[in-house]
């Protein structure tokens, strides 16, 4: 039997109890739970304990005007749909509304019939933002692989290759751009070969090159200046088990040779000993770099790299795998909230857009970073563009309306033919694609499909 989905809480905050009285009578038979308010301070102290989806409050009031009342609202939570009205239209008013985040900006006296589609409208936005949140929340268990987290048709193939690969291999390569993940694919592989031995990571890149040979292979005592000891190197100390070497493109040529020969014989001599050791070690490659860019560069051994690369899995930038974004935001914020003992939950629809329209560079660890900083600035349950980085605020060029204003607007526009003109606008220069034109504008498709409705655009 289907769950009842949970009623919409709408909060009417209006000085005129008539008005009021008319909002509440016409609404409430729309499945809207309405709360009323007839004064601004009233309406603030039940956006904070009620937490309405939407809220629709007049702009002339005492005390505190609609204006304040709105960047007050969106102070305490971000993802609330604020719908202004107004019995004294004034173009700049509806254009500074919209700026200061409104949603819809209505003249009184109001269409009851315009106000029910309007708030409808809303309230099915908010219930998929429900169903969505809950869809997510319920994928983050089956979605997940060994750290991992995709839905994505590039992720689940990746998924499967390491499966049917763990068992069996000896040597494999990872690629793919920073930032992607390839240890933790190098751990998927160890712990599914149920090898008997330890992980043990070597990061190339970071080895001084005239110690590269003692800290794979090993060295006796006083075989070079400084070797007090005997040291077991890390292909001995990864006995039975996996060794991880990254950035395996930073390893000098003169080691290059050494490995291959440890690959071929499974054996290790320490520097300055005579004897060799037997080793039982899988061997993970992971690099950032083209390795057959470098063979023909003479920088990597070809023949280590068809002894590396019997296998080779890559790893998808985040670029290529968008719709993996719900999940990965839902899984670090998850993870911040619990780390920095915040009640941080979900991303607002605009912080959401954002994300969903920047490039990714640095892939998945830069998404961790940003999702990051975003929860240890947010200050209640949800994230908000003013909470992400810097650099991420700056590209907003176009994420809400004023962005996309038409140049030709003058003040004898009414709001909604202000509305319409920026909607023609961002559609022409999106080319006619309401993807794009939704992300210009800094809507849902669904919404701005809602307003082409309404302005009867084609």
């Amino acid at each position: 039997m289907p769950l009842t989905p949970p009623r919409i809480k709408l909060l009417a905050i209006d000085d005129d109890p008539q008005s009021l009285e008319l909002v509440s009578e016409a609404l409430s038979a729309n499945g809207l739970e309405v709360l009323t308010a007839d004064d601004p301070e009233s309406g603030l102290e039940l956006v904070r304990r009620e937490r309405p989806a939407i809220v629709l409050s007049d702009i002339v009031m005492p005390k505190m005007s609609g204006m304040e009342l709105l960047s007050r609202i969106l102070e305490v939570d971000p993802a609330t749909d604020v719908i202004l009205m107004t019995a004294h239209y004034s173009t700049d008013a509806a254009v500074e509304a919209i700026k200061k985040g409104a949603c819809d900006y209505l003249t009184k006296p109001i269409s009851l019939a315009v106000l029910r589609e309007r708030v409808g409208k809303l309230a099915a936005d908010a219930r998929r933002r429900q169903r969505a949140s809950q869809l997510d929340s319920e994928l983050m268990d089956t979605c997940q692989f060994e750290g991992m987290i995709g839905r994505s048709p590039l992720m689940w193939e990746m998924f499967a290759q390491i499966r049917r690969v763990a068992p069996h291999y000896r040597a494999c390569t990872v690629t793919g751009p920073t930032g992607t993940g390839k240890e933790l694919v190098a751990h998927a592989l160890h712990r599914l070969s149920q090898a008997s031995g330890p992980m043990v990571v070597c990061n190339c890149s970071a080895v001084v090159e005239t110690l590269f040979e003692s800290e794979l292979f090993g060295h006796v005592k006083g075989a070079f200046t400084g070797a007090d000891s005997n040291k077991m190197g890390l292909f001995e100390y990864a006995h039975g088990g996996t060794l991880f070497l990254d950035e395996i493109g930073d390893m000098p040529p003169s080691t290059q040779a050494k490995l291959l020969r440890v690959l071929q014989n499974r054996e290790v001599q320490r520097v300055g000993s005579l004897t060799a050791r037997q080793v039982d070690v899988r061997v993970v490659a992971a690099t950032n770099h083209d390795l057959r860019a470098q063979i023909a560069e003479k920088r990597f051994r070809e023949d280590l790299y068809y002894r590396l690369s019997m296998v080779e899995i890559q790893t998808p930038p985040l670029a290529d795998r968008k719709e993996d974004l719900p999940l990965l935001e839902r899984f670090f914020i998850r993870k911040f909230a619990a780390q920095y003992k915040k009640p941080v939950e979900s991303l607002t629809p605009r912080a959401q857009i954002l994300l969903a329209r920047h490039s990714w560079p640095g892939n998945v660890r830069e998404l961790e970073n940003v999702i990051g900083h975003a929860c240890m600035l947010a200050c209640g349950e949800v994230v908000d563009v003013a909470d992400l980085p810097q650099y991420m605020r700056q590209g907003m060029a176009g994420a809400s309306l004023q962005a996309a204003q038409p140049t030709n607007a003058d003040g004898s526009l009414s709001f909604d033919e202000q509305e319409r003109r920026v909607i023609e606008e961002a559609l022409d220069r999106a080319g006619g694609n309401q993807v794009h034109a939704a992300r210009l504008l800094g809507i849902t498709r669904d919404k701005l499909r809602y307003k082409i409705k309404k302005h009867s655009l084609r």
